[in-house]
This record gives C-alpha cells, structure tokens and sequence, in this order.
C-alpha cells in the first residue's frame, strides 16, 4: 500500500486543521491506520490509531480530546482532526497502515506532512 499525507500548513494556536491521507494499491479496509508525528529533535511519536472498520480508536494522552482520527473506506482516505492546535503539536505528521494487536504495529509509512503551531 502507498500512502500520501496532505493537508499539513501554517497555523495559529487555536486553530483547527484536518490531516488526510490518501491510500493506494493493496485493499485499504485491510488495514489498521495510524498517526505519528515527530517534533524538531524528537523522537517520532504515536497520535492515534483506528481499527479497519473504524470500530475502535485510540488517541495519545497528549491529543486526546483535541484530535480525533477517522477514515473513509469508499474514499481509501484517512484523516486526522486536530482541533485547539498548540505550539508544542508542532511536528511532521505522518500516517501508517498496520495492523493493531494489543496496541498499533505499523508497516507502511506516508511521507510525512509539516504542521507548524505559531504562538
């Protein structure tokens, strides 16, 4: 599977913005999705995960309640909703097929796409 991250920009604190990513190639729906990002000097961390159906979500401590992943198996697209955008969510963002046993195993990584939180 090829995935294609889109949707990364300029914002303020506050703001809201809608990360999608795009899939092709092998079925979508046979995959658990995901969202990590990795802020300047960091280690890449995990942000969400959503089962192949959609039935089961998870979120980081640190987004939750503000993000909120989903996807849309017609449309082969995932998305992240980040809502109340702080300057610390600043990261490249990069979305990940896989599959979630006790917690989100990633095997196929997008190419990443930049989010910057201005104070």
């Amino acid at each position: 599977v090829q995935l294609q991250a889109s949707g990364g920009g300029l914002v303020q604190a506050g703001d809201s913005l809608r990360l999608s990513c795009a899939a092709s190639g092998r079925t979508f729906s046979m995959y658990d999705m995901g969202w990590f990002r990795q802020a300047p000097g960091k280690e890449r961390e995990f942000v969400g995960s959503i089962t192949r159906y959609g039935g089961k979500t998870e979120h980081a401590a640190s987004v939750m309640g503000r993000f909120t992943i989903s996807r849309d198996n017609a449309k082969n697209t995932l998305y992240l909703q980040m809502n109340t955008l702080k300057p610390e969510d600043t990261a490249v963002y990069y979305c990940a097929a896989g599959s979630w046993i006790t917690s989100f195993q990633p095997r196929y990584w997008g190419q990443g796409t930049l989010v910057t939180v201005s104070s």
